[in-house]
């Protein structure tokens, strides 16, 4: 019984009855929709880490488009080929002869 549970864990039946009113009225969706509960240190951590990346990214957008600008703009002016760029891999093969 509720007076059972009440007692045995030390809480007024009052609290029981809260509780299920609100698990019935979906105020306890993350229980009630069987999902995992996750630590507010694990939440903060991972938030921690997006905005580290997003920050990391966004530096590298930037150097990206300067690259693409400081290509453009040697081309126009004769300073590079127009070949495509080698990728690492054939620069390294062309340089060490493997």
């Amino acid at each position: 019984t509720v007076s059972y549970v009440a007692r045995k864990h030390g809480i007024p039946p009052s609290q029981l009855f809260y509780w299920r009113k609100q698990m019935e009225n979906g105020a306890l969706k993350g229980l009630k929709a069987e999902e995992d509960v996750v630590p507010q240190s694990e939440v903060n951590e991972l938030k921690r880490q997006i905005k580290q990346l997003e920050r990391i990214l966004g530096k590298k957008t930037v150097e990206n488009e300067i690259l693409r600008e400081a290509v453009k703009l040697a081309r126009e002016k004769k300073l590079i080929s127009r070949q495509p760029l080698l990728g690492v891999d054939v620069i390294l093969i062309r340089f060490y002869g493997k």
